[in-house]
């Protein structure tokens, strides 16, 4: 069975990617996800902060040796969070892996970034993803200027590196299509979709705030099924699902709404890396059993760029709002 895909211009035997987590800061971790399977791995995220503060104390950008590929590291450090130390690392990971290594960079503006893109390519990395997490708190910043902020970061590192890029977005723009639209006339060569956006909840007795890393489940796969549907066909881009796969049939999903990648995480970080084997061994079931010899042979059929979309969206919105009927609340309300 033939469930080759091509992502970012890298052809990968399957679309199942390690998604940015804590998991492939560690060596050891990143050889157990290639060894169970992953087609790609995104690297932890070098973020703007690390690199402002790194520029401010040493503008260096290479890589500075301390201990062998396989010799000791201090107990629990994982990695050097300096932007040198994420450097070594992906040398060190890029020497040691066959797989694609996507690197990360994760911030709002340009400060720093072009150079930490060209020292990311550099240090071997096959492709860059562009992780915008950005908060609008600023009521005279409008919605245009923080689009703009975007495009500006993404030319600047496009304009500056020969790997491909993908941005990795938020849900939160009015208009996703025409920003996609605008980011692959400046070069990205894929999006990304989701960014998870973290929220705080608000302690009553202290009346203050508290943030607490929540992992996705299943129901976040459907926002990120209907932008990749929305948006599939109708660009060159590629296009990679992150949020909300846990489980084979969230994969065969992902692929008919149109995905060339699939990004799992928050399951890797529940059961390990070996549940990567397990989702591409049942993903590869199914397809099996439905009679599917490629990829190609199903992927987009669940899209929706054809004509008459809008028309399309409005009437399965109002027949979703009528489908609640007075006799099913509960007797005595």
């Amino acid at each position: 069975m033939d469930l080759r895909t091509t992502y970012l211009g890298l052809t990968l035997p399957h679309p199942l990617v390690c998604g940015a987590s804590p998991l492939t800061s560690d060596m050891d971790l990143v050889l157990k996800l290639e060894d169970a399977g992953a087609a790609a791995i995104v690297m932890h995220s070098l973020f703007e902060e690390q690199v402002v503060e790194s520029r401010m104390r040493r503008p260096s950008l290479r890589p500075q040796p301390r201990a062998p590929a396989n010799g000791p590291r201090p107990a629990g450090s994982g990695y050097d969070v300096t932007p040198d130390g994420y450097l070594e690392h992906l040398l060190r990971v890029k020497r040691r892996v066959a797989v694609p290594i996507i690197a990360s960079l994760n911030g709002t503006t340009p400060e720093g970034w072009l150079q930490y893109a060209r020292a990311l390519e550099r240090a071997g990395a096959d492709a860059l993803e562009l992780n915008f997490y950005n908060v609008a708190l600023d009521a005279a910043e409008t919605a245009p200027q923080i689009e703009q902020r975007l495009i500006d970061v993404v030319a600047v590192v496009t304009e500056s590196v020969s790997i491909p890029v993908a941005v990795k977005l938020s849900p939160f723009f009015t208009s996703l299509p025409n920003v996609a639209m605008r980011l692959e006339r400046i070069g990205a060569r894929g999006l990304v979709l989701f960014n998870r956006f973290y929220q705080a909840d608000i302690d009553p007795e202290t009346r203050g705030t508290t943030l607490t890393l929540q992992l996705s489940d299943s129901l976040d796969l459907l926002l990120r099924l209907h932008a990749i549907a929305t948006l599939s066909g109708r660009f060159r881009l590629s296009f990679a699902l992150t949020g909300g796969v846990h489980e084979p049939i969230d994969v065969v999903k992902a692929v008919m709404a149109g995905a060339d990648a699939v990004q799992v995480t928050s399951t890797l970080l529940r059961h390990g890396p070996s549940r990567l084997t397990y989702l591409r061994r049942e993903f590869e079931k199914w397809c099996a059993a439905h009679d599917h010899e490629s990829l190609d042979a199903f992927k987009g059929c669940a899209a929706v760029a054809r004509p008459g979309r809008a028309r399309f969206e409005r009437a399965g919105y109002r027949a979703l709002l009528r489908s609640w009927t007075l006799e099913q609340l509960p007797v005595g309300d």
